[in-house]
């Protein structure tokens, strides 16, 4: 009988009880597997440096460094890896760094035991989880851009063009099927979408599936 593969997951949490009840939540989930728990940015980067892991959960008020600053420098060495904020921290200014930095989901700890293992699941099959407040937060943010958002842009030669199969995977996503889904509907393995998504957000210079669909519609890029 065939195994289900696990998920591998990291996290850091400088908080002792908290970083114990998030390592127990994972251990407790067969699909997923608890690959390091640390107290520090440092900690975590120098595990990074030797270890591939699928999932990386980070808190952002961190004793070393910042939170922002592990999820940039994490994403920098392991590309493939989807982040996630958990943190306590729900004001937009650490939110927005946090999306910049290359995280795709973010949870209030207030929120998140209960759903964390269905969370981490659906952000390493290519979804963004996040709090109803951070959702509601970028939303309001979206809806004050676009009410004073110029004409959209249209695409330069500065911007890469999408191969076929980009374009696809692009328009997947965008109509909210998860990278397994495409990849069912398209006919090819997984880890192919995965590198189809990796070189559009090189080309459109964006960090996570949110940005990557704004900028394309903005581009015209989707066929909508």
């Amino acid at each position: 009988m065939n195994s289900v593969p696990c998920v591998s997951v990291a996290l850091v949490e400088d908080e002792l009880d908290m970083r114990e009840r998030l390592a127990r939540v994972i251990r407790l989930e067969p699909s997923l597997r608890l690959a390091f728990a640390a107290a520090s940015g440092q900690e975590l980067l120098a595990w990074l440096a030797d270890n591939a892991v699928d999932v990386l959960l980070v808190d952002l008020g961190l004793p070393d460094c910042s939170g922002q600053d592990v999820i940039r420098r994490g994403r920098r060495m392991q590309p493939a890896c989807a982040v996630m904020v958990i943190t306590m921290f729900g004001d937009e200014a650490n939110m927005l760094e946090a999306f910049e930095a290359g995280a795709s989901g973010y949870l209030l700890k207030d929120d998140t035991e209960s759903n964390l293992s269905a969370h981490v699941m659906s952000l390493h099959a290519g979804g963004s989880p996040m709090s109803p407040i951070i959702a509601r937060q970028l939303l309001m943010r979206w809806q004050h851009g676009q009410a004073q958002a110029p004409a959209p842009r249209v695409a330069t030669q500065q911007t890469e063009a999408l191969s076929p199969r980009e374009s696809e995977v692009l328009n997947l996503v965008a109509r909210g099927f998860t990278y397994l889904e495409s990849a069912q509907k398209m006919g090819i393995l997984h880890s192919t979408v995965q590198s189809h998504v990796r070189n559009i957000y090189g080309k459109l210079d964006v960090h996570n599936k949110t940005e990557a669909v704004f900028e394309a519609r903005q581009l015209g890029l989707l066929n909508e």
